[in-house]
């Protein structure tokens, strides 16, 4: 559901994160691959202990062949699966922060009513399902959430109204929750990703036409990668954040703000 990207990239180490998450426990759904494993990747460099999930068997075993996403518990998951999710989160004695990717895109086809309701409970319902099972276990450690939003939180989609209603809801549900779960010591915070290479945007990059587009917008000029989001989740979960819980991190190379 999350999606894929090679699992090697010229990002930087994160090991000098390693003063906050040395020893700490991360559960990062979809993080098998794409956004989410280029996360996981993150966290095991800072020392973290991480338990990543995949939708599927063939991304378990593209994360098992990578010599740093391979030193997570990887664990097969369908956040559409209200059991499996309290089982997986019910099998973890400690948990410090959890990192929300799982999600699916399907253009065109989301105008049909049946996608649009498979999309959303994916992104948007899944993405509860993790927060409300991982809760107690936040609780206890006065852990963090970061759940990824997109740049579709903010702007309609006139091919993807399931995956933009799913990430617009991920923003309110984020500001929500830091609400519900403040008196928990528990910070709820999310990413919103500018266009990122993964194969979920692998049309668009292949289409010369469609590609400039989104880079002539984009003030960077370029693709982001996965990496590229590392430094805001590494922040947003950090003891340097302890005051930030509700934002909404935009992440883009400026494309929001032209």
């Amino acid at each position: 559901m999350a999606g894929g990207l090679s699992m090697v990239e010229d990002a930087p180490s994160a090991a000098w994160a390693s003063i906050w998450y040395a020893g700490k426990r991360v559960l990062v759904a979809g993080g098998t691959s794409g956004i989410g494993a280029g996360l996981a990747r993150g966290f095991i460099e800072a020392g973290a202990e991480v338990i990543a999930t995949g939708v599927n068997r063939a991304e378990i075993d593209q994360a098992n062949a990578d010599p740093v996403l391979s030193k997570a518990r990887s664990e097969q998951l369908d956040v559409r699966d209200d059991s499996a999710v309290k089982a997986l989160v019910g099998s973890l004695e400690t948990l410090d922060v959890i990192v929300n990717c799982a999600g699916v895109i399907r253009r065109s086809e989301e105008l049909d009513p049946e996608v649009f309701q498979s999309v959303v409970d994916i992104n948007l319902n899944g993405t509860m399902r993790m927060c409300a099972a991982a809760r107690p276990l936040l609780a206890h450690s006065k852990g963090s959430i970061v759940n990824l939003a997109s740049m579709l939180s903010f702007f309609g989609g006139g091919l993807v109204p399931g995956y933009a209603a799913s990430k617009g809801g991920i923003a309110q549900l984020t500001k929500s929750l830091a609400i519900a779960y403040a008196n928990d010591g528990i910070r709820v915070n999310a990413i919103a990703p500018g266009w990122i290479a993964t194969p979920l945007t692998t049309d668009l990059q292949a289409s010369p036409e469609r590609s400039q587009v989104i880079l002539g917008r984009t003030p960077l000029g370029r693709w982001g990668k996965p990496s590229d989001l590392l430094g805001g989740v590494l922040y947003l979960c950090s003891p340097t954040a302890t005051f930030v819980t509700g934002t909404i991190l935009v992440i883009d190379g400026g494309y929001a703000v032209t």
